[in-house]
């Protein structure tokens, strides 16, 4: 099974460090202690579904991307390959058939 937790802490790392914000300035975003971030990267402190929220928000991220590295950009891409490729496949199918 994956550990979700770690997978979190990585992607939290990973973004913050992509944005180029510190862990106090994302503290200083997200209404919190300095160490809060800190004892969340270092996996001492779990973050409430509130903090989780407002983590992406800081980082201008979807909060799936903090489970699933770019999580938001894959369902995004897979509904709009649905949008133009699967449904029109689908609808031409139909046509034929009736």
């Amino acid at each position: 099974m994956i550990d979700f937790q770690e997978e979190f802490i990585n992607n939290l790392k990973f973004y913050r460090k992509q944005k180029s914000v510190s862990q106090e300035k994302l503290a200083e975003a997200c209404d919190c202690a300095t160490g809060t971030i800190g004892c969340i990267e270092c996996g001492k402190a779990l973050p409430s579904f509130e903090m989780i929220v407002n983590i992406a928000a800081a980082l201008d991220i979807n909060p799936a991307d903090l489970f699933l590295r770019n999580a938001s950009t894959t369902v995004s891409n897979t509904k709009n390959l649905l949008r133009t490729e699967l449904i029109p496949q689908i609808e031409e199918f139909v046509e034929r058939r009736l």
